[in-house]
C-alpha cells in the first residue's frame, strides 16, 4: 500500500500530451523540452510516425501514431482529425496539451476547448497560408476560434506575434515570443574554420523547394560558378520536392552543385562548410541558421522574420533581399572576397561572432526553461 507521501507525489505529477505533425522534427528540435517535462510527469506524443518513435519510447514517452495530411485542406480528413483528437483526449485525460504546427494548433485547440482541457499552442511560422489573401482570412478566423481559450500562444519571432495581435487573432496578454526552439550548444559545438586551400564551400541544408529560395540560389550559383570556377562549391544536403528532381540532376551533371542527399546528422556538413546559405521566403525561426552559427559558420540569409534574428548583418553574416538572385549572388561574392590572410581572418571571425550570438540569445537550455515556466506557470 502506498504511503501518503507517495500518493501526494503522484498527484503532483502531471500528464502532458503533445500534438504535432512530424515525429522526426519533434525529436530534432524539441527532445530537450520533452526530457524536462518527463522530470515533472508523463508525456504522451500524438503524431505521424516518420522517425525516432523508438527513441521517444526509450526516454519514457507513450507514442500514438496517427494519420495527418500536413498540407491538404480536405474538410473530410480535417474533421476526422478533430474527432480523433477528441477521442484521444477523452481517453487520456491530460492535464496540459501542447500543440505544434497549424493543424494540431487548430484542430487540437478546438478539441481542448470543447473538453475544457488546458492547452498551449506553438505558432512556428506563418507559412504559405498567410501569403495568400483569401486563404489568410480563412486561416486567421480558424486560428482565432482555436486559440480563444489557449493558456499561452508561443511564437518564434516578434513579427509573427505582432501579425496575430494586429489581426485580432490573439490578445497580447497570452503571447510569448521565444528565440525559436533554441540551439543545443553542446551538440552543435564550435568547430575551427576549415582550410581554404582547395576551394570555399557554401552549404545549403534543408528541403529543396521553391519556398526555401532554391530558384534564386541556383541562379546565383550558376553566375558565381562561371566567375570563380572550382574556387566556389555549392553543397546541397536535404531531400528535394519532385519538381526539383530534374533540376538538381542537371546542375550536378553541369558541376554547379554537389548533392549529398538527406543526412541524419548535419554536423559534419556544417563543420566542412565555410558558410551556410538560406534564401528562404518565410520562416518561424530557422534552426539551420542557429545550428550553423553555433558551429561557428557565417550565414547568408533572407532579410525576413525568422532569419534576420539569427545574424548580425555584416558581422556574423549577410542579409539578402528576399526573392532576389542578384543580391544573393552579390552577398556570396562579398563573402568569397579575396585570397589574402586578412580575408581569411575576416571569414573566420564572422563565424566566431555567430557562435557568440548563439550563446547570448539562443541557448536551448534557457529557451526550454522559459517554455516550461509558461506551460506550467
Amino acid at each position: 500500500m502506498k504511503s501518503d507521501t507517495c500518493r501526494e507525489d503522484d498527484r503532483k505529477r502531471k500528464k502532458y500530451m503533445i500534438l504535432t505533425n512530424h515525429s522526426y522534427m519533434l525529436w530534432q528540435f524539441r527532445r530537450e523540452l520533452i526530457q524536462d517535462l518527463l522530470q515533472k510527469g508523463s508525456v504522451i506524443l500524438v503524431m505521424p510516425f516518420v522517425g525516432h518513435e523508438d527513441d521517444f519510447r526509450e526516454l519514457g514517452c507513450k507514442c500514438i501514431n496517427i494519420r495527418l495530411d500536413r498540407r491538404g485542406m480536405n474538410p473530410k480528413t480535417d474533421m476526422a482529425l478533430f474527432k480523433m483528437y477528441l477521442r484521444l483526449l477523452k481517453h487520456e485525460h491530460p492535464d496540459m496539451v501542447i500543440t505544434y504546427s497549424i493543424k494540431p494548433n487548430i484542430y487540437g485547440g478546438f478539441a481542448c476547448e470543447r473538453l475544457g482541457i488546458p492547452y498551449c499552442c506553438n505558432v512556428q511560422g506563418l507559412g504559405t497560408a498567410f501569403q495568400k489573401k483569401g486563404l489568410a482570412q480563412v486561416v486567421g478566423l480558424m486560428y482565432m476560434a482555436a486559440l480563444k481559450k489557449a493558456k499561452t500562444v508561443f511564437f518564434e519571432n516578434k513579427s509573427n506575434a505582432e501579425e496575430f495581435i494586429h489581426r485580432g487573432i490573439v490578445g497580447n496578454e497570452r503571447v510569448k515570443v521565444l528565440n525559436g526552439a533554441g540551439v543545443n550548444l553542446e551538440y552543435f559545438a564550435y568547430k575551427e574554420y576549415p582550410s581554404e586551400e582547395n576551394s570555399i564551400h557554401i552549404l545549403y541544408l534543408g528541403r529543396i523547394m521553391r519556398e526555401k529560395g532554391m530558384d534564386e540560389l541556383f541562379q546565383a550559383a550558376k553566375q558565381i560558378k562561371k566567375k570563380y570556377g572550382d574556387r566556389f562549391i555549392l553543397d546541397l544536403v536535404g531531400f528535394f520536392e519532385d519538381e526539383y528532381k530534374d533540376t538538381v540532376e542537371m546542375l550536378v551533371k553541369e558541376g554547379i552543385i554537389v548533392f549529398h542527399g538527406f543526412q541524419e546528422d548535419p554536423r559534419p556538413y556544417y563543420e566542412k562548410a565555410h558558410c551556410v546559405v538560406l534564401p528562404s521566403y518565410h520562416e518561424g525561426m530557422s534552426n539551420v541558421l542557429l545550428e550553423a552559427a553555433a558551429t561557428g559558420r557565417c550565414v547568408i540569409t533572407s532579410d525576413i522574420p525568422g532569419c534576420r534574428e539569427a545574424v548580425e548583418d555584416g558581422v556574423s553574416g549577410y542579409l539578402v533581399k528576399v526573392r532576389d538572385s542578384e543580391d544573393l549572388a552579390d552577398k556570396i561574392e562579398l563573402f568569397l572576397g579575396g585570397d589574402g590572410p586578412d580575408s581569411v581572418e575576416k571569414r573566420c571571425s564572422m563565424g566566431w561572432c555567430g557562435r557568440i550570438r548563439m550563446q547570448k540569445r539562443f541557448d536551448k537550455k534557457r529557451v526550454v526553461a522559459e517554455s516550461v515556466r509558461w506551460i506550467d506557470g
